[in-house]
């Protein structure tokens, strides 16, 4: 479809989801994950995200234990029938060590947490509902089964599913569509590209890239996470943006140096651009879904919908990411990479 004047495009979210902007919003970091943040702020750029076209807001009840659910009511009550509304279960932070991760798809559980996030997010129904990420223990059929007991009972619209394999993708499809795969793909990380991206074009399921500006990293904006970032931010834990690894991580920068001063443009919307470009090689819908706390980013990062790289500048870029040192995470068992 052609965008309103100023606004971002908007698409369907594969063949089974909803119509949302070619770009979505990130909400975690507005009270989780990346230190100290300006709530005055981050409810200004949710404001001015939807004024640009905008509509697809992400969130999790992971984050900061339900507390982001609660912090982007207000904001989705507001405006109901203007946003798709996407969150996630099956995934909470160890209560004894923030770097581990607890992971459940037991049914009960899984419809507990769907009125526990309804109440959160005070609506009647989420416009999408991932599985967070997937319990190998439990068959993925069952999961989706409980999960499309939700949809028929009006309390979800649209299935999801996070960082699961493209096997994982066609048994959870044969047993109920499913909208949108959001997994992390960026000029750093490309293995989904392996299996789940083939898998979700054969099937008409949309692809929505977390992290696509690989935590910060992409735009250049920091260097070392252990350096340079305050001892409560996620990223001190990934092994890419720490030691030796971000020194070699950030001289892989240079092509997007490169490409982003031909162009005039920020690196980051460069790394954005070069996520649009997928959706044209590998036949699919893509809309990655940036985080930002900030209304300046948000400008930003919508506005790299709108650049088009080369042949030549795709080639440049396309070595990236085989030299990457260090994993996405210090454990990638819960990871799609992680069971292929």
């Amino acid at each position: 479809m052609t965008a309103q004047t100023g606004q971002i495009a908007k698409v369907q979210l594969g063949t089974e989801g909803p119509e949302v902007g070619v770009q979505g919003l990130g909400c975690m970091g507005m009270s989780f994950a990346y230190g100290p943040t300006d709530a005055d702020e981050a409810r200004a750029t949710l404001e001015h995200a939807l004024d640009l076209g905008v509509t697809l807001y992400d969130t999790a009840d992971a984050y900061a234990a339900g507390e982001n659910e609660q912090f982007l009511s207000p904001f989705f009550k507001a405006h109901r029938d203007e946003v798709v509304i996407a969150t996630k279960f099956a995934l909470a932070v160890h209560p004894d060590d923030p770097t581990k991760r607890i992971i459940n798809n037991d049914p009960a559980y899984i419809r507990s947490c769907v009125d526990a996030s309804l109440r959160r997010l005070g609506v009647d129904a989420i416009d999408l509902y991932y599985m967070h990420r997937r319990d190998p223990n439990v068959p993925i059929e069952e999961t989706v089964g409980v999960m499309a007991e939700l949809v028929a009972a009006g309390k979800v619209k649209h299935l999801g599913l996070s960082e699961v394999t493209g096997p994982e993708l066609r048994a959870a499809h044969a047993v109920h569509p499913i909208a949108a795969l959001q997994s992390e793909w960026s000029l750093f990380s490309r293995d989904i590209e392996r299996g789940v991206v083939p898998a979700a074009a054969e099937l008409g399921v949309g692809l929505v890239p977390y992290s696509p500006l690989g935590r910060g990293f992409l735009t250049g904006s920091f260097v070392s996470a252990d350096k340079e970032l305050g001892e409560d931010d996620f990223r001190r834990q990934q092994p890419r943006f720490t030691g030796d690894n971000a020194a070699a991580n950030s001289a892989l920068l240079e092509p997007v140096r490169t490409v982003a001063d031909a162009h005039g443009v920020s690196l980051g919307q460069i790394a954005l651009a070069w996520v649009k470009e997928q959706a044209q090689i590998y036949g699919l819908t893509v809309v990655p879904i940036p985080g930002t706390r900030k209304r300046t980013r948000v400008e930003e990062n919508t506005a790299a919908t709108r650049i088009e790289l080369t042949p030549a500048e795709l080639d440049l870029l396309a070595p990236i990411a085989a030299q990457v040192a260090g994993d996405r995470y210090a454990d990638m068992t819960f990871t799609s990479a992680g069971r292929e």
